[in-house]
């Protein structure tokens, strides 16, 4: 049987009658309060073996008050709930020493399971708080998928464990990371990020570890890699499924042993960074087809973080479009608000680009209608704007996109008669037809990148990097 007494905080009389009983069945003594200075009083006159306390207090906020409480009894676990289901609520809670946060409404054997592994494994984890702007919040959104990731993130912040990052694209992969540096005990390093698709497979030994001088054609100077420029901070490898096998296996090296050499170099390097890896890819089913190492995987697996969706946090979108809007607005754009009627709208759609095709609406929105507030109108003009692009496209464009390489390959020869063209036919072909290639599966597509690279087999930052280095043009409304 369950023994210990717990002190319970919370200024709503439902929720301490509700816990009192559920925590009293399970065998606790239990103090319930509704303010603040009753629930110091009895911790700092020794009573209780663990605390539960709401944020929000009539008489005082409680993370102004676990510092005392940490300082007096620093053995004393403290479980922190809240209706404040932010990112920043779950990082300050683990900042200020809780043993866990658990946002409201939460399962009540959830709740008896953690005091339980609280009570059977006490903690002294001090740490000091930082004052955080929460407006200035890296990630947004009170759903209950996001409520999981803030409670992960905030355990991993003052860890060196290597996560593995995986979601679709436009999720929010790179701000994930981002929020592991910002907030984790490497937030004084650097924080450097290297996307796979984006580099030439035969660059990307080079990219991440170096190069000596005269490694290889065109190498005039020593460069450093990413791994020495994020030396003391974090290594942010996004989509890592496009990672070339060599290239694999000398991360493998570096994940083994703590050191790596610079392409053309001979002397190991010890090296001191956090990995956090991404993908948009199944890894596993790479594995299978012998383009991903197995060994790898489970290097970079230490702990895997699934980030959900849009359409799997749809009660999200009203906090994220109204944080989209202040953003522009501190950009120099007009202020703008949107009715429910539209909000509703935005819920059900199924956003197949993510947080970040709602960010660029919420942008265009902004720019281009003069009217104040939003209205169903516009916003269904928009999204019907955006799914008058055919769903599947691959027949039509197969067939424009295989007469377009005919006619090239055709040209090609015929400018060389029966004469043998000279070597590196392949790269010259390549580059020649990658234009009207690209260009064909934009029209195929009604200028809608993200399907153009789904149909091309590219990741979209791939797609995006070709269309602007060689400059081929958007359909209107399709940046």
């Amino acid at each position: 049987m369950a023994s210990g007494t717990i002190l319970v905080a919370d200024d709503d009389a439902a929720i301490r009658t509700v816990v009192n009983q559920a925590l009293s069945r399970a065998g606790y003594t239990v103090r319930a309060t509704g303010t603040a200075s009753t629930l110091w009083r009895w911790a700092s006159g020794g009573e209780g073996d663990i605390i539960i306390t709401d944020v929000v207090m009539p008489d005082e906020n409680a993370f102004d008050m676990i510092p005392r409480i940490r300082k007096s009894r620093p053995d004393m676990p403290i479980i922190v709930m809240s209706a404040q289901n932010t990112f920043m609520t779950a990082i300050k809670a683990s900042e200020l020493g809780a043993y866990e946060y658990l946002p409201k409404p939460f399962d009540l054997n959830e709740l008896i399971s953690t005091v339980g592994r609280a009570l059977a494994v006490p903690r002294n984890r001090n740490a000091s708080a930082r004052d955080e702007d929460t407006e200035g919040m890296p990630l947004v959104g009170r759903s209950p998928a996001m409520q999981e990731i803030y409670r992960v993130l905030a355990r991993l912040m003052q860890t060196d464990l290597t996560v593995m990052i995986s979601g679709e694209s436009g999720t929010g992969k790179e701000l994930v990371a981002k929020a592991l540096h910002d907030y984790g005990k490497r937030a004084k390093g650097p924080f450097v990020a290297i996307n796979m698709a984006a580099i030439p497979r035969e660059l990307i030994e080079a990219e991440l570890f170096g190069h000596e001088k005269g490694a290889f054609t065109g190498a005039q100077t020593r460069n450093a890699g990413r791994f020495e420029q994020a030396e003391g901070g974090t290594l942010f490898l996004d989509e890592i499924g496009d990672m070339p096998m060599d290239a694999q296996t000398r991360l493998l090296r570096v994940l083994q042993q703590g050191e790596y050499t610079t392409v053309g170099g001979r002397v190991p390097i010890r090296t001191d960074v956090r990995i956090v890896a991404a993908t948009n890819k199944d890894l596993r089913q790479l594995i299978q087809q012998g383009l991903f190492r197995e060994d790898l995987y489970y290097r970079l697996n230490v702990v895997p973080l699934r980030l959900p969706p849009l359409r799997e946090r749809s009660e999200d979108i009203p906090d994220l479009v109204r944080h989209f809007f202040t953003v522009v607005e501190r950009e120099g754009l007009a202020r703008k608000h949107i009715d429910q009627a539209a909000l509703d709208a935005m819920k059900s759609y199924a956003w197949p680009g993510n947080v970040r095709e709602l960010e660029n609406l919420v942008r265009r929105l902004a720019a281009l209608y003069p009217q104040e507030t939003i209205t169903l109108g516009i916003i269904e003009q928009e999204l019907s704007t955006v799914e008058q692009a055919p769903v599947d496209s691959s027949d039509n464009a197969d067939a424009s996109l295989s007469a377009s390489v005919e006619r090239h390959m055709s040209n090609y020869f015929i400018q060389f008669g029966t004469s043998l063209p000279p070597p590196g036919l392949y790269h010259r072909v390549l580059h020649e037809i990658e234009i009207p290639l690209i260009s064909a599966a934009l029209a195929a597509t009604s200028g809608n990148q993200i399907r153009a690279a789904e149909l091309l087999g590219l990741n979209r930052n791939t797609l995006r990097k070709k269309i602007r280095d060689l400059d081929i043009p958007l359909l209107r409304g399709h940046r």
